[in-house]
Parts: C-alpha cells; structure tokens; sequence
C-alpha cells in the first residue's frame, strides 16, 4: 500500500480561493500530509483568467474558488485530473468540456447550506428592521428609530427546495410563518416533514410577503427573477437573494424597487462582481448588501475544506470521490 506521502508525490495542487491556509487549515493539512505541493493564491481578490493560465500547465488538480475553468483554461492542463470547488456551485466551471477531458469535478453540496441560510434569514432581518441603516445613523451622531415590521406572522415564498431551503425553513419555523416553496425536483416527504408546501412557481411568489431565492444558476434559470415574475408578486413584496446574481434581473428589479412594488431586498450575489459602487441597486436605502459571503463561515470552511482535500486524496488513490459532478 502506498505510504500517504506518495499519493500526492510529485504532483501540484493549485489553490485559488484566498485565505485557504488561513479557513481550511485542516483540509490543507491533509492535502500535505499526502506529500502534494500546494501552489496558493496569497492575494485577496480571486486569481484572473491570466493568473490560472500561467498555473494550469503544471497542475494535477485544483481546489477552485470562484476562478473560471472554460475551454481555453482547460486546454491548457494536459495534466489536471480533478477539480474539487470549495462551495457548491459550478457555474464557473465548463463541466462538459471537463469531462471530455477525463477530468473529475466535485463540490460539497450542503458543506455551507446552514452558513447561507443565517446570512438569508439575517438579510431578511436586516430589510425589516433596517438595522445597518440603524448601526450608521448612530455612528455619525443621529439617533433614527426606523419602525419596522415583524417577520412572525408572515408568508414566505422560497424558490427552490434544495439544502439551503430546507435549512432556512427550519429556522423560519420558530418565527410562525407559511412557507410555501417552488421546486420541479423537491422532495415531498421532506416538505411535509418541514411544514412547507410544494406549489409551481406562479403560486410560490404571488402571495406571500418574502421571496427568497435558492435555485442552481444555469442556463434555464438565467434571469428566472424577471420583470414578470416580479410584476407577478404583490405589492411591498421583499425579494432576498443569496444563491447567484444571474438568476434575478437587475435592472428589472431596479424597476421594481423605484416603482414602490417591491418594498426591499437583501442581495449577497449581484450579476458582476465585485459589484461596483454606481451599481443603480445601491441607491436605494430598502436594498441591503453583502459581498456574497454568505457562505463564509468558520464551520462552513472547515467542512468544505476537508471534503475537497479528500476529494483530490482519494482521485489519486483510485477512488471515486464523493460529489462527484462529471
């Protein structure tokens, strides 16, 4: 049997997400342990197209962030056998062009599913208490006592029913809402035991108070949120999104929220980031943002990291990796 050294001898793991030796010190550890050469990125902003290009010849695998492995990056990794995403989503990735390659990609579905469903429901604080709003004000010498409204009592709409909806739902429950939740592939059985009923989309954002947004962004979904579905939702509607920019029209909502029929939202993803400060979404005080970190959490990394590492461990012992993508 080979020695844990010699599984990764002699092979490069290129790292781009930053602060991994700092997040994911444990998923790191393991990756030396088995004799990998780390090459990681010690900057604070995400490597660029020509950054992982200069990378890629020499590389036996990644742990990927938020860089982008399209068709031209991945020509040049004649040796990349795995790419193991430090999150969930893999809209960053060309998986057709990977797996015509013989490369493996795996993620770590619901690693951060409870660190994205506190950040959606602190978001959904945030709006209806005006709290950042609050904590400014008082830091430059006002003293604004905004009357907001309660979440208890109220309906909320989730788009999609994957890890993260369900998590949400279950922390939601002890504030005495109706969930309603929209979902081609959701699972009966685990919406009944959560109290949420599976309705089509129409029904999951026209009569409920908040919209919440947790669906995958592909090509279907690209501005699934547009000026018809949130013309579709009743007045004063609040609109939270923590899964990707691309799945809600900007500009629409921009509309929206100028007109008065949307009465707030909470966004950690926008559709170029990092978002720009004359992004017109910012001028609006009823709009509270993050820097889509809503799945950075201390527990969060540390079980991302660990089940990517061993992602890439068990690749290069002959096994298949969980998650597996491709």
């Amino acid at each position: 049997m080979a020695s844990p050294s010699s599984i990764g001898s002699g092979r490069t793991v290129i790292v781009g997400p930053v602060r991994y030796a700092e997040l994911c010190s444990a998923g790191r550890d393991l990756l030396l342990e088995h004799g990998f050469t780390l090459v990681e990125n010690e900057r604070s902003v995400p490597w660029t197209a020509d950054d992982l290009a200069a990378l890629l010849p020499t590389a036996a695998a990644s742990v990927c962030g938020v860089e982008v492995f399209d068709r031209d990056a991945l020509a040049l990794a004649p040796e990349l056998r795995i790419i193991s995403r430090l999150g969930v989503g893999l809209d960053n990735i060309d998986l057709a062009e990977a797996r015509s390659r013989g490369i493996d990609v795996v993620n770590a579905p619901g690693g951060n599913a409870a660190a994205v469903a506190e950040l959606a429901l602190g978001l959904l604080l945030s709006v209806y208490r005006q709290i950042p709003a609050m904590n400014s004000g008082i830091r430059t010498g006002t003293w604004d006592r905004f009357v907001g409204a309660e979440i208890s009592g109220k309906s909320i709409g989730l788009i999609g029913f994957g890890a993260v909806s369900r998590l949400l739902a279950r922390r939601l429950a002890g504030f005495d809402v109706d969930i309603v939740a929209y979902d081609p592939f959701g699972d009966e059985n685990e919406a009944d035991r959560l109290g949420v009923r599976l309705v089509s989309l129409e029904n999951a954002v026209s009569n409920v108070d908040v919209v919440s947004v947790h669906a995958p962004h592909v090509e279907s979904t690209h501005h699934l949120v547009d000026a018809g579905l949130l013309a579709s939702m009743r007045p004063g509607t609040v609109l939270l999104n923590t899964s990707r920019g691309g799945l809600v029209d900007e500009s629409a909502l921009t509309d929206a929220l100028a007109s008065g029929h949307i009465a707030g939202a909470g966004l950690d993803v926008f559709e170029v980031e990092p978002v720009k400060s004359d992004n017109p979404l910012l001028a609006f005080p009823n709009v509270i943002a993050t820097t889509h970190a809503a799945a950075d959490s201390l527990e969060a990394y540390h079980r991302i990291g660990l089940s990517t590492a061993q992602a890439i461990v068990d690749v290069f012992s002959g096994r298949r990796p969980q998650a597996l993508a491709n």
